[in-house]
């Protein structure tokens, strides 16, 4: 496995992952809240951040990252794979080269509060609503 810079070509396998990733771990997400994140993200999100990807022997994308003036946006590992370690090599990969710091994580995942808090996180503050002003409230966490 290796992590690898994300291509314009690739989007559409990203959001396949994020898509069933988000289906296996996100249980509180609506199917409309669901259906109108994906556009965005797909169209919109994957733009505005720096795209990493692990990629199989055989160069198929397992997980991705994305990065946006040090905070981690967005991290999604095919559910087929995950607990491998392809989300802490993309971690490792954020933090070391791309100076990532922060994340903030949906409170009601506690399986990704639990993963960051590994991965040496902890939480600095509270938000009652998501980006979208949904009321998903995120933990800012920190480094």
């Amino acid at each position: 496995m290796k992590v690898d810079v994300v291509e314009k070509s690739d989007y559409n396998k990203l959001i396949q992952i994020w898509e069933a990733s988000v289906r296996a771990t996100h249980d509180f997400l609506l199917e409309s809240d669901l259906q109108a994140l994906k556009p965005l993200i797909l169209h919109q999100y994957f733009d505005a951040v720096a795209l990493r990807c692990v990629k199989s022997n055989t160069g198929e994308i397992l997980g991705f990252c994305g990065v946006h003036e040090g905070n981690i946006e967005m991290l999604f590992i095919s559910p087929d794979v995950r607990g491998q370690g392809i989300g802490k090599i993309l971690m490792e990969h954020a933090i070391k080269y791309q100076g990532a710091t922060k994340v903030d994580v949906n409170e009601q995942n506690q399986m990704a509060l639990g993963f960051y808090k590994h991965i040496g996180f902890s939480v600095k503050g509270r938000s009652p609503t998501d980006g979208q002003g949904k009321a998903y409230p995120l933990l800012h966490l920190e480094l």
